[in-house]
């Protein structure tokens, strides 16, 4: 049977989860109060002063956050005293927050076993219990709970949740009958019992339920949506539409019908039907945006099944965008449907839309700066990145990236400057400050300060050894200063050991050996260079010629200075170089 999305039954349900708090929230207060009514036990009157001491003391040590000090307090009073059931609760609660589950469901067990009639350390066990999936161990305390207290609403329905997860199902729907008999017919507890009665295979008494609460209140149309999902999860498509029709009578300007309408006509083929009803779900004023937007994720998520084209994802966003003008996420969702389409420029605009609704969600503007460099627009890079820091000073990245966009723009003064303010708030996060590191050895090297770019280099390395940016920027720098080169030879050879088919680091790596005199080795990576995306590139071309001209290959060296002029090389050294035919050093 085909799993069908029941837009109804999720959106009471919803409403149900909604409306009741679940277990109720053991305060500290309650539990202290009632686990020292009694004394503790009967001790000598320093033992008992000194245990009283040492508790309090532990409140205070775990309200503030010491946890450890905490646990030694606390078993300190427990070898004053072992049966002292306040301490091992209070014990138990600092083992469950550390998710220690054993320890904490092990001391409430003792704890239970000494105070039987103490309901907190009951309910906490009981807690324990279903963070862990005992549900039926959790459900069977709700029920000792409950022979003391069994008028209580809280306690029934936690009961009957528990039951549901324990797949003891009828003992559920009995907890929700006795819930019914004290609050009389209720919209929550016939959905869940109606969930329950098809789990135990009770369909016929499923059926029942729904009609009692339409019965009980038969103007309410969503009563109707929840017959119409039953029919159709049985395979009933007449009942179900017909269902489904009686509401659209009932309630012209329903939205929602139109998505159960759409899931229904999916269910049987109907492809353009199920459509239509999506736009007109999608066009309704009573249809809030959370409930739109999720569905517009569930189609374009399961497209097999949704059978939704690009244009008509597209027709949809564009529904959203007219209804609801306004709502930044809209435009979000948009952006990440163009980003998925190479729509980069696309996207950026409609990230750029949805930060001019709501300007203080930094991820989105994350999202705009990465986009501004795929899309290498350094001064769209520089504009928002400096929006990004202004926005959310306390966040490196929009410095980094700001810095990034300095250094395409040849901003190098700036770059220093924006590096320091940016490295001012990276705490514990080596790669990033290294990173920045690497971004001021640039700036600095570009102006001319060589001897101090190393050493930030150098700091870079140390920081973060996997760098394959700093290593390979590095080892080029150098070898154009004929600097240290069997170190610029072991950077850049782990580079390309990382990245055998990148053609710009077999460049650097070929230049390195070119500066050693290895020309035979240093052509042989300059081909592959230029095998892999170099060869249109102006600057590998031109080296590639130098490196012929040495191995005494004049006519081709020649002809591959030609084609890096040809490529838009245009430097006087490059044109001396043709002119003479001659190798000269930049």
């Amino acid at each position: 049977m085909k799993k069908i999305i029941n837009w109804f039954s999720i959106i009471v349900l919803f409403i149900a989860v909604v409306s009741c708090s679940g277990t109720k929230k053991i305060t500290e207060q309650e539990v202290v109060g009632a686990a020292l009514e009694k004394p503790v036990e009967e001790l000598a009157e320093q033992k008992q002063k000194e245990f009283e001491f040492l508790f309090v003391e532990a409140l205070k040590q775990k309200m503030f956050g010491n946890a450890q000090k905490a646990i030694q307090l606390l078993s300190s009073c427990l070898e004053i005293d072992p049966n002292s059931s306040a301490a091992m609760y209070e014990l138990a609660n600092i083992h469950a927050s550390n998710n220690d589950f054993t320890s904490a469901s092990l001391l409430l067990e003792k704890a239970i076993s000494l105070n039987a009639e103490n309901k907190w350390y009951k309910l906490s066990l009981a807690q324990i219990y279903q963070q862990t999936n005992k549900f039926s161990e959790a459900a069977d305390i709700y029920t000792e709970l409950l022979k003391n207290d069994s008028e209580n609403m809280e306690l029934l329905y936690s009961k009957a949740i528990l039951l549901a997860n324990a797949q003891r199902f009828d003992e559920a729907i009995a907890t929700y009958d006795s819930m019914e008999k004290k609050s009389g017919i209720n919209e929550q507890i016939s959905v869940a019992k109606q969930q329950l009665l098809v789990s135990a295979g009770r369909v016929e008494d499923a059926f029942g339920e729904i009609e009692k609460l339409i019965d009980s209140n038969p103007e309410e149309a969503k009563y109707y949506g929840l017959l119409a999902d039953l029919y159709q999860s049985q395979g009933d498509n007449e009942k179900a539409l017909e269902n489904y029709n009686k509401i659209l009578d009932m309630d012209p300007n329903n939205g929602f019908v139109h998505f159960s309408l759409a899931n229904y006509y999916i269910s049987i083929d109907e492809l353009e039907k199920s459509y239509d009803h999506t736009k007109k779900g999608f066009s309704s004023e009573s249809v809030d945006i959370q409930n739109k937007l999720q569905l517009y994720m569930m189609l374009t998520s399961n497209r097999d099944k949704s059978k939704l084209t690009n244009e008509k994802e597209e027709e949809l966003i564009q529904l959203l965008i007219k209804n609801h003008p306004d709502e930044f996420l809209v435009y979000t969702v948009y952006a990440e449907s163009l980003i998925k389409k190479q729509k980069l420029s696309e996207a950026r605009t409609a990230l750029l839309k949805a930060l001019s609704i709501e300007q203080n969600d930094y991820v989105l503007w994350e999202r705009v700066l990465f986009i501004d460099n795929d899309l290498r627009d350094w001064e769209g890079l520089y504009k928002h990145s400096k929006e990004t820091a202004e926005l959310f000073p306390n966040q490196p990245q929009g410095y980094f990236m700001n810095a990034v966009a300095c250094i395409q723009l040849e901003k190098y003064d700036e770059t220093i400057l924006i590096t320091e303010e940016g490295l001012d708030y990276v705490i514990d996060n080596p790669q990033l400050k290294a990173s920045f590191l690497m971004l001021k050895g640039e700036a600095v090297y570009k102006n001319k300060n060589k001897q101090d770019a190393f050493k930030l280099f150098d700091e870079a390395v140390k920081l973060d050894p996997e760098n394959y940016i700093t290593l390979n920027n590095y080892a080029y720098y150098l070898s154009l200063e004929g600097g240290d080169l069997d170190k610029a030879e072991r950077m850049s050879g782990k580079v390309i050991e990382r990245f055998p088919d990148n053609g710009t680091y077999l460049d650097t790596h070929a230049w390195v050996l070119f500066k050693k005199g290895e020309y035979t080795l240093a052509k042989f990576y300059m081909e592959s260079a230029i095998k892999n995306g170099g060869e249109e590139n102006a600057t590998l071309l031109e080296h590639y010629g130098d490196i012929l001209f040495m191995l005494e290959k004049l006519d081709e060296a020649k002809e591959f200075w030609e084609k890096a002029k040809s490529n838009g090389g245009n430097s006087e050294v490059l044109l001396r170089k043709i002119r003479e035919q001659k190798y000269f050093e930049e």
